[in-house]
Formats: structure tokens, sequence, C-alpha cells
């Protein structure tokens, strides 16, 4: 064989290896694209871990389910502001992920994002709250029903057969599904005459600006005997502002005291009879959400609803606690 021969067939025999070795590495990743291998990239958009002990654990939920250990390439955002939260997720779709999950501020105003989501090839799935836009933006939602908890509360409330219901009402972000949800069934029961409201106003989920609230009642002389506070941190403000005007609460005591998320802390004060009742929301939804990602789970449904219940003080237990409690 001549040496020009020899040469030929080396430079034949490398084009075969190289055409070869590229089927292998474009013919389809780990990502939704069908890209080159390489991690799942995800874009979560979110409330703040400092919003509620409820958003801190969906918020490390989210973290280890969407770990490097599990192939996932993880970004997020923080906000509790809708317009924050709308260009965070523009600057995802941007970036090239591969899903982008949303637990959206306020329901409306998303309409626009989810559609440039889509014409990228973005798969989008919502989490933890509802927003108002037409199904086929998205892949799924994973939430609770929200309008089902403010009924199981109010429900629970009317159970109660006080003489007279004087409310005052705080209320979460307003125009968030939470918030939506939890105010429903009793605005409800204010329309009806069964329940006065004293005051309804919001505290956007901080500690400090409900016991504010409750200060002014107090201030103001207004009569009460019941605070429904939409999340268990408005809750504790609240009842910080009865201790200090020392008006007895929970149990025997002068004021019905609720709030939601069922924090292991607050289920506690509902054992001790300070609390009166604690409206479970479950936080987990992320590994729902990667088992559809990953073909693990069938989208049957484009609302995949968590099972939740109530909890009254009289009848807690410790394992209710240990079981649905969040955090320590």
């Amino acid at each position: 064989m001549t040496k020009k021969k020899f040469g030929s067939l080396l430079l034949i025999a490398s084009l075969v290896t190289t055409l070869l070795f590229s089927a292998c590495t474009t013919g389809g990743g780990t990502g939704s694209s069908g890209g080159s291998k390489g991690p799942i990239k995800v874009g979560v958009v979110n409330n703040p871990p400092s919003e509620s002990g409820y958003r801190e654990a969906n918020v490390k939920d989210m973290e280890a389910v969407f770990s490097a250990a599990n192939g996932y390439e993880l970004k997020t955002a923080y906000s509790l502001k809708n317009d924050e939260q709308l260009q965070a997720a523009q600057g995802f779709i941007t970036e090239g992920v591969d899903y982008l999950l949303i637990s959206a501020a306020e329901t409306t105003g998303w309409d626009e994002v989810l559609k440039k989501a889509k014409e990228a090839g973005i798969k989008v799935f919502l989490f933890d709250r509802m927003i108002d836009v037409d199904e086929s933006l998205y892949e799924a939602a994973v939430v609770s029903d929200m309008s089902k908890e403010g009924e199981t509360a109010v429900n629970w409330l009317l159970a109660q057969n006080l003489d007279e219901y004087n409310v005052i009402h705080i209320q979460g972000a307003m125009g968030s599904d939470a918030q939506i949800g939890r105010t429903g069934a009793l605005d409800a029961q204010f329309a009806s005459g069964k329940m006065n409201k004293v005051v309804q106003q919001t505290a956007t989920w901080d500690e400090a600006e409900a016991k504010k609230i409750v200060e002014s009642v107090i201030n103001s002389g207004d009569d009460f005997n019941v605070i429904y506070a939409e999340n268990d941190g408005m809750a504790k403000g609240a009842v910080a502002a009865l201790d200090e005007a020392g008006i007895s609460h929970g149990i025997n005591g002068k004021v019905v005291v609720m709030g939601f998320d069922c924090n292991k802390w607050a289920l506690r004060e509902l054992k001790a009879g300070n609390w009166n009742y604690d409206g479970q929301c479950s936080p987990f939804q992320a590994q729902i959400i990667s088992d559809i990602i990953q073909g693990k789970k069938t989208v049957t449904s484009k609302k995949i609803i968590n099972e939740e219940k109530g909890f009254d003080a009289k009848t807690l237990t410790d394992d209710d606690i240990n079981t649905y409690g969040l955090g320590e």
C-alpha cells in the first residue's frame, strides 16, 4: 500500500469516528429540549423564604428536589412583588431554562410572559398558587385548594356556635391566590350578616403589621371575639397584641384565634390552648413536579390538589404535630 492510499484511509477513518461521536453526543440530553447532555435547567420564581414558615419550608423543598445531585441546574428568584416576579421570569426565559416554575405574588398579569415561554419551548409549572391564564400555557398546577381552606376554617368557626361573631380579619398579600381563597368564605359570612366585620385589613403576611392592626382595634375600643389571620405569622403578631393588652385568648379565652399553614410552633400553641384553630397548607410540591419532568408521573389533570385539613385545639394530638407540622 502506498503512503498516499494509507493517508487517505486514515482521513476516512477519522471522519467516520467524528461523525459517530457527534451522533452520540447530540442525540438527546436530559433537558426538555433534547439538546446536549447536561443538567435540566429549572428556573423557580417564588415568594421569599422570609415571608413565613410555610414559605421557608417550600423553598427548602424546592432546593432539595431540584438539586445538582438529582440532575438539575436550579435558578431562583424571590419577591413579593408581581412586577419583579414577571421580570425574573422573563430573565429565565432569556437565559433558556428548560422549565419555569411559578408561585405568583398575584393572580393576574402573567399572560404575555407565559406565552413567551411557550414560544421558546419552555414548559411551565405552577405551584402553591393558581394564576389567571389559559391552562394551555402551563403543563400542570400543583396547588392547594385555597377556597376549600377558607371554607373549612369558616365552617369550623360556625360550628363553635358563638353568641356573636365580631371578627378581626387579617389578610395576606392582596391579590394572591392564598388571600383570595381564605378571604372568600369569610366575606360570604359578612355579606350574610352572620358575622360582623370589625376590621378587614392586609398585613401582607407580616407578623409586626398584624400586631399593629390588632393594637389599633384594641385602642379604638371596638368589641371583638375572633381573630381570623390568614397565616400563622400574622396570628402570632395578633396574639402578641392581645397579651400586651391583657386580653385572654384560645380555649376558654375571650378571643378565638385562627391561623393557617400549620407550622409546628403554631400547632404547639394550639396544643397549649393558646390558639383555637390552624388550617393546613402543604408546601411540598417539588417532588410531584420533578416526577412529571422525569416521566415518572403522568399528568391526568391540569390541577393537582394537595389534600389538606384543619386542626382544632381540643382534638389536636402530638402525632398530628409531628406528622403535619412544618419546621421545628
